[in-house]
């Protein structure tokens, strides 16, 4: 009865979000023209409407009021960035169209309002969260699912599912197709999930009203049988999800495409492109230029013991795959007595005679990475993305370790996620290189700006100093 309530309305639900969002908008906007004693006027009237209905209208354009039932806050929190920040862009924009952004229109009341109502529409969504993980937690406000399909998959995502309470959804049990069943998967999983029928009899429940949620997790080669059984559920109100669980581990960055009247389903694509991708590249170079503008005195000196150090030059370029596995020269301050860039790379081990005094500091402290700062202005590496390779290490690798080309979907960088979970230095093993790769995939997999200022942040946090780094 619970459940039905919450289904039928969940458009009255999304209505009061748009709603308080609205309110939300409009007090904190008061309340800093209370705090600067500003009168609120005609015109902070306008603006006040312009910001709520251009918020509504791109936070529908971001899918902002769908459910997120299943997601991160982090995402949550992301889109809710995103849609704020264009409507910030969009007032200033105008207001400077219109020449109204002058002393009169007092700039610290716009600053705080813009600036208090993005803490505001994020906090209260937190808040919410965390009211309704509570009343989950406690069998309220749940919805019940099955899975259809006893395989790996289907009982890896019960258990995902268990194990995340919070979530409000309740395996009630799984629906066999003994055609397409995994035997060894059901004999280990039978004593904790039960076996409720047929798929047709899933349906005859589903038409009856009896189900909220239904996850169909028959492999791929069941394609006739997929297609048939979401014919069927179409007669019904549940809510249907597929779980592609040959794909599932293989997709980079799953989207859909339309092209005329055919869908296609990227599988090896990249999350960093349109607005996301002058997203980053924002970053990057706002980034880059606030720490090149500090590091710069420090820089002058490890040029100069660079250079007095050892005969060579200060600065050692050498080729790397970029994005689409593009060469790039990656800069680097010289810290050996070689500059190996041909088809052998020997990676630096420890004790290396061809690392000099000066170069052994830096690379233990990872100053030799500095000049590639200049390589993110430069548009050719990113701040945070996987580390580059060398291109003879590339080739090693490439038909040694799958998916390891897939890194190159996105631009190399200075620091990434492989590297604040401790893989750095030398990849002197399989398994090493192997892992590394994995988080760089999971990266990309994961990308948003938030997951970027976290890695720089705790690269900085926990020093550049590494013991894999000689």
């Amino acid at each position: 009865m619970e459940q039905g309530w919450v289904r039928n309305r969940q458009s009255r639900i999304t209505a009061l979000y748009r709603l308080f969002d609205v309110l939300l908008i409009q007090g904190i906007l008061y309340a800093c023209l209370t705090f600067f004693e500003v009168p609120p006027g005609k015109d902070w009237l306008i603006a006040g409407l312009l910001a709520s209905v251009s918020f509504a209208f791109i936070a529908e354009s971001v899918e902002l009021y769908r459910s997120w039932r299943g997601e991160t806050y982090v995402r949550i929190l992301g889109t809710v960035t995103v849609a704020w920040v264009a409507v910030c862009i969009f007032l200033i924009l105008l207001a400077f169209s219109f020449n109204t952004f002058s002393a009169d229109y007092k700039r610290p009341a716009v600053i705080a309002w813009l600036v208090s109502t993005l803490f505001g529409l994020a906090f209260w969504r937190f808040c919410l969260r965390q009211v309704l993980f509570s009343i989950r937690l406690r069998g309220r406000n749940t919805r019940s699912a099955v899975i259809i399909g006893c395989t790996d998959a289907g009982y890896k995502l019960a258990d995902d599912l268990m194990t995340n309470p919070q979530l409000g959804i309740h395996v009630v049990g799984f629906y066999d197709v003994p055609e397409f069943q995994d035997r060894s998967a059901r004999e280990r999983n039978c004593t904790r999930f039960p076996i409720l029928g047929t798929v047709d009899e899933a349906v005859a429940k589903g038409r009856a009203g009896g189900l909220d949620v239904v996850f169909i997790a028959l492999p791929m080669r069941a394609e006739d049988l997929i297609s048939e059984t979401l014919d069927k559920f179409s007669d019904t109100t549940a809510t249907v999800h597929i779980l592609p669980n040959f794909f599932v581990a293989k997709m980079l960055h799953a989207r859909w495409h339309q092209v005329g009247s055919s869908s296609l389903l990227s599988v090896f694509d990249t999350p960093i492109q349109g607005f996301d991708g002058w997203l980053k590249r924002l970053e990057d170079l706002v980034l880059a230029s606030i720490i090149l503008t500090v590091i710069s005195p420090l820089m002058l000196f490890v040029a100069v013991a660079v250079k007095l150090s050892s005969p060579g030059p200060i600065i050692f370029k050498q080729r790397r795959y970029g994005l689409d596995g593009r060469t790039i020269y990656v800069w680097k301050f010289r810290s050996m007595t070689v500059m190996d860039d041909g088809d052998e790379v020997q990676q630096a081990k420890i004790g290396d005679q061809r690392i000099t005094a000066v170069g052994r500091i830096l690379r233990r402290t990872s100053l030799d990475e500095l000049p590639q700062f200049f390589n993110v202005l430069q548009g050719t590496m990113s701040i945070v993305g996987p580390r580059p390779h060398a291109v003879a290490h590339n080739e090693e690798y490439r038909s040694l370790v799958n998916g390891y080309m897939l890194r190159h979907k996105v631009k190399p960088g200075i620091t990434g996620l492989a590297q604040i979970k401790g893989f750095r230095g030398e990849t002197d093993t399989l398994d090493k290189m192997s892992r590394r790769v994995e988080y760089d995939l999971e990266y990309i997999r994961r990308w948003s700006i938030l997951l970027d200022l976290r890695i720089v942040f705790l690269t900085v946090y926990r020093g550049f100093y590494h013991k894999n780094a000689y």
